[in-house]
């Protein structure tokens, strides 16, 4: 079994190909799992309600739930920096970024060590206590719209973020289930993000020894 996240545009064009095809698909718990010349258990990010049992390989309500948009709000963190926005569909709507420097880990030992981990200690909790201020103030205009939320960076300093404030816990409760694991949070990052929120979890199992999604 092989797990890959396949672009959206891509994802649509590789199933597209396989509707009416030989053999049989079952729609269950979030996912389609396509039996034909391969095995393919496809899983949209933001799920797929649809379900049913066809004797033949039926894609229709599996490009539906790919093809379709949401409103969605972000939140990356890491040690260093972070990024908020909100997407309508790929389009980002509403954004705030920042930084603030945290130290990177001391590796001697000692008293001087020791400053310089409460020193690093209030210089990350500076930076979440920060992070989580502007993910209220820009995400919270939105909270009711708001479908989904997508988090990633460094899921510690997320996790930090979210707990400073307690009108921040419904970005936990609407998560998408992929923590996403993304560089640095900039400006640049969120732009790029789309890619990744609607890339397509692709489970292949080729009956004829290859690894199926490309």
């Amino acid at each position: 079994m092989i797990i890959r996240y396949i672009g959206r545009d891509n994802a649509r064009k590789r199933l597209a190909s396989l509707e009416g095809m030989p053999g049989r698909s079952v729609y269950a718990d979030g996912a389609a799992s396509l039996f034909g010349v391969e095995t393919l258990v496809v899983r949209p990010t933001f799920g797929l309600p649809h379900e049913g049992v066809y004797e033949t390989v039926h894609v229709a309500p599996l490009l539906e739930a790919i093809a379709a948009d949401h409103l969605v709000a972000a939140l990356l963190v890491r040690l260093g920096g972070y990024a908020v926005g909100v997407f309508e569909g790929e389009r980002l709507v509403a954004s705030k970024v920042g930084s603030r420097f945290v130290k990177n880990r001391h590796k001697k030992g000692g008293s001087s060590s020791n400053r310089f981990r409460r020193r690093r200690e209030e210089q990350a909790k500076a930076l979440v206590e920060e992070a989580g201020e502007v993910a209220a103030t820009v995400l919270t205009p939105w909270r009711e719209r708001a479908e989904f939320a997508a988090l990633g960076g460094d899921q510690r300093a997320v996790e930090a973020a979210l707990a400073t404030r307690r009108d921040l816990a419904w970005l936990r409760e609407r998560a998408i289930p992929r923590f996403l694991d993304v560089p640095e949070p900039r400006l640049r990052t969120l732009e790029a993000l789309p890619y990744d929120l609607y890339a397509v979890q692709f489970e292949a199992v080729s009956d004829t020894g290859g690894s199926g999604a490309t």
